[in-house]
């Protein structure tokens, strides 16, 4: 996985973003920590599998879904994206990469406990 550390991109407070395989830092937040890199590695893995587009596409469509389930709360949405929760509960496992097996993240479409927060 290639990284780019850039000044303004990705917006907001975002520290990074992962776009077909090429990660994009924001230089002000410092270099990625090894366990960021996992977790974007998890992300490059998952993409692949499901050829790119329809990981962008399932994962516009999930977090939409996940929006109405939270009602409108964007950060309990985005933690519980299954891509989200199979690559935060794993990405302080360096070894991971070595034994996850494909379509790992549809373990966590399922969501244990109403309004949480299923992150490490």
């Amino acid at each position: 996985m290639k990284v780019i550390y850039t000044k303004n991109f990705p917006p907001g407070e975002f520290h990074g973003i992962n776009l077909f395989g090429v990660l994009f830092a924001k230089r002000r937040f410092g270099k990625m920590l090894d366990v960021e890199l996992n977790h974007e590695l998890i992300h490059t893995k998952q993409q692949i599998e499901m050829l790119f587009l329809f990981f962008y596409l399932w994962y516009g469509v999930e977090f939409l879904v996940r929006m109405f389930q939270y009602r409108f709360d964007r950060s309990r949405a985005y933690y519980n994206i299954s891509f989200e929760r199979e690559a935060y509960a794993n990405m302080k496992n360096p070894e991971y990469k070595y034994h996850r097996k494909r379509f790992s993240w549809t373990k966590y479409l399922k969501i244990k406990g109403k309004n949480k927060k299923n992150h490490s």
